[in-house]
């Protein structure tokens, strides 16, 4: 026998029937036999060899039946040939016993030869359907020679070998066919099943929230960002909250906005986007669920992005002329003709000429900012060299206090752009302690942070600080509440702090000062 001939059966279901059948059909033949129904066709020519073969048949059958149920109805194909082959030699010895196929049990080998047909391979089941027709007509030869018989008989035998051998092929070929479809349903199956999960996890995974509302009004699916969006547990089953309810009833009576703002539970401002699902249980409602302050932040982007190109157009053309205004402007101071008042004017031309290159030059540097190299450094001794450097560059009457610990502090930065956002946030804090206290004042605090595991930088100020209107503001371009400020300086340096991976923002110190705050990366040490 090859591998595929031992290879357990699937075909469960009928190995059950078969072998309930075989147990009927012996019971049925000794029933018929023992009444008055079988009378003169049934065992007639040798009784005793009838009875005793269809009981042995119904023990085996049943030994069979009990076997296949142990089994869980698992079994090879050698095994379903060995009970074909009994089939076969005991269906020949009733049919000889009831005196050849006029008793018409000829077709009970139609019957098993067909189940074999399935049940085997195409060889197989060809080779007990020659076996079966060789008996027959064997047993028909063996009566014509003995005198008992006639040439009808072996006609009616070859009819019936025949008749075998068709039902066997067009079994073999229909099963073949059937077994072809269910492989190909099955790997269909199995590829929607894939596909299915694909989708599932997909939809997971996806920044955006999805809700599917059933007809009921009950959720269908929720993924973990439309959980995470709403603020709530909605399960497969639960009704939703109700004002997130009313808005769904609402779409579904009117279907007018396909997009409405809600305000969640959480105060996470959403933006749901409805679309209707029909299939005939009833309508669902699909709805998109995204972060509508993440949305209004990508537009701000794209438009501080083009606003960006456009400004730096403008401050190109713009800086020729104002540089032939300004040298103008000193040309014309060197005149000793001039009245004083005229020297004021001239100094007003100076200096907001000045002003407006510096706003320039703040503009050109956002278009041209060059890529940032992050190095490690001690930020303690990084801060010590700095400050001395500043001092020497700006010789004015500034007093700035530096408040850094003994121990290393590490940090990961770009040397020159960290250079950049310090001397603005210092240049600030100077001049905001002026305004207020006539005094050039700021004071610098580093340290390391052992509970969240990073450096931490305060730069502040005696300044009267940020009004709590404007706190949210103070980093957006362009906005400022200094006449002389061009409202980049703030929005640069947050710029270059996202590019180093520090987080900058301002907050009240713990001695109730106004306070810009740096908070660099994890940094694993200096080397």
């Amino acid at each position: 026998m090859s591998s595929s001939q031992t290879s357990p059966l699937q075909h469960h279901e009928l190995l059950r029937i078969s072998a309930i059948y075989r147990v009927a059909i012996a019971l049925v033949l000794l029933g018929v036999f023992f009444s008055d129904i079988g009378e003169g066709s049934l065992g007639e020519h040798l009784p005793t060899l009838f009875v005793y073969t269809t009981a042995s048949y119904a023990l085996l059958n049943i030994t069979w039946l009990f076997f296949l149920r142990q089994k869980a109805y698992q079994t090879n194909n050698s095994q379903v040939g060995v009970v074909l082959g009994c089939d076969i030699l005991v269906f020949l010895l009733l049919i000889e016993a009831s005196g050849g196929l006029n008793s018409g049990l000829g077709y009970l080998l139609l019957i098993s030869c067909s189940i074999g047909a399935i049940l085997l391979d195409r060889r197989l089941s060809a080779f007990f359907a020659a076996i079966a027709s060789l008996g027959v007509i064997s047993l028909q030869l063996f009566h014509l020679l003995s005198g008992s018989g006639s040439s009808r008989d072996i006609v009616s035998a070859g009819g019936l070998g025949l008749l075998m051998f068709v039902t066997v092929s067009a079994i073999q070929y229909l099963s073949e066919r059937i077994h072809k479809a269910n492989l190909r349903a099955d790997q269909q199956s199995r590829q929607a099943a894939h596909l299915q999960r694909l989708a599932q996890q997909i939809i997971e995974r996806m920044n955006t929230g999805v809700l599917v509302m059933g007809p009921s009004n009950k959720p269908e699916l929720i993924n973990r960002a439309a959980s995470r969006l709403l603020g709530t547990q909605l399960t497969s089953g639960a009704p939703p909250n109700s004002e997130l309810h009313r808005q769904i009833q609402s779409w579904r009576q009117q279907g007018e906005n396909t997009s409405i703002l809600f305000q969640a539970g959480n105060n996470n401002e959403l933006q749901l986007n409805f679309a209707q699902l029909r299939h005939k249980s009833g309508n669902s409602t699909l709805i998109f669920v995204e972060d509508n302050r993440k949305l209004t932040e990508a537009a701000q982007k794209l438009k501080l992005a083009s606003l960006g190109h456009l400004t730096a157009s403008i401050a190109h053309e713009v800086r020729n002329p104002l540089s032939a205004i300004n040298h103008a402007a000193q040309l014309l101071s060197e005149s000793a003709q001039l009245k004083d008042e005229d020297r004021h004017l001239i100094e007003i031309i100076c200096r907001q000429s000045g002003r407006v290159n510096q706003i320039i030059e703040n503009v050109m540097q956002l278009s041209r900012r060059r890529a940032n190299s992050p190095e490690e450094h001690d930020l303690r001794n990084w801060l010590n060299q700095f400050f001395t450097d500043f001092n020497t560059a700006n010789p004015q009457n500034n007093r700035i206090e530096l408040d850094v610990p003994d121990q290393l502090i590490p940090a990961n930065f770009d040397s020159a752009q960290l250079s950049q956002v310090i001397t603005n946030l210092t240049d600030n804090a100077l001049r905001h302690s002026e305004m207020e206290t006539g005094q050039r004042y700021a004071a610098v605090h580093a340290y390391y942070n052992t509970e969240k595991g990073h450096s931490i930088l305060d730069i502040k100020d005696n300044g009267s600080g940020i009004p709590s209107e404007f706190k949210n503001q103070v980093f957006e371009p362009f906005f400022t509440t200094d006449k002389a400020g061009s409202g980049l300086g703030l929005y640069i340096a947050r710029e270059l702090c996202e590019a180093n991976r520090i987080s900058l923002y301002h907050c009240q110190s713990e001695d109730n000062k106004s306070c810009f705050r740096l908070e660099f990366a994890h940094s694993m040490g200096v080397t």
